[in-house]
């Protein structure tokens, strides 16, 4: 089975980091596959960036339609309807399957370092369906300059998360971004309610639609 993993932002490294842990999460029944956009923001955090980014994620299509299943693994799922309309294979939004598993627990909020995209994320949640969604709690500062320190990056979200938590009395925490990915691993183990991981959770999903089950 052969599972594209498309990065709507031009970073890479970010491609390369997502597809490490997609492939730890699916195991050796699934073939991970990085395919980045080709044009677009390396780091989505505003609208404009991420209305931009949908258009990449359409323009990659043909280069998608050997695949079994598409990831888009960038938070707010730019380009899914597109590519949902364009492909014949089931595609999966990161926000769409982390939301998902969250609400399964209950009450749940998102935490991230993108504040201006919290409309789209509180969208994207109404758009889903989730009436337990409390709302996007975001790390301070620039996000491109909180995330060039992995340290200070998980210490803000560390914080973000037990803001979240103590405000809103959530039963679960979504880690809201691809890029992410990494630094959400060592959030897990602190975080005083089940935190959730989008691009495993994406996996997860994409296993379910083809009617198979998910090794992790």
């Amino acid at each position: 089975m052969r599972i594209a993993l498309v990065n709507p932002n031009t970073s890479r490294a970010t491609t390369e980091a997502m597809l490490g842990i997609a492939a730890e999460t699916a195991g050796p029944r699934a073939t991970i596959v990085g395919v980045t956009a080709p044009f677009g923001a390396p780091l989505i955090a505003e609208p404009q960036a991420l209305r931009v980014a949908a258009n990449a994620v359409a323009a990659l299509s043909p280069k998608l339609t050997g695949a079994d299943a598409v990831i888009i693994a960038a938070f707010g799922d730019p380009g899914l309807k597109l590519l949902r309309d364009r492909l014949d294979v089931p595609v999966t939004g990161i926000a769409e399957a982390g939301m998902a598993e969250a609400a399964a627990r209950g009450r749940f909020a998102v935490v991230t370092t993108t504040p201006k995209l919290a409309p789209e994320i509180a969208a994207a949640a109404a758009r889903y369906g989730h009436a337990g969604f409390a709302g996007t709690w975001t790390t301070p500062g620039e996000p491109a300059s909180v995330m060039k320190d992995p340290t200070a990056l998980q210490s803000a979200l560390d914080l973000a998360i037990l803001k979240a938590v103590g405000e809103a009395d959530v039963s679960a925490v979504v880690i809201g971004g691809g890029p992410l990915a990494t630094v959400a691993r060592e959030l897990a183990a602190k975080s005083p309610v089940p935190l959730i991981e989008p691009i495993p959770a994406a996996v997860r999903l994409s296993f379910a639609r083809l009617g198979l089950t998910c090794p992790a």
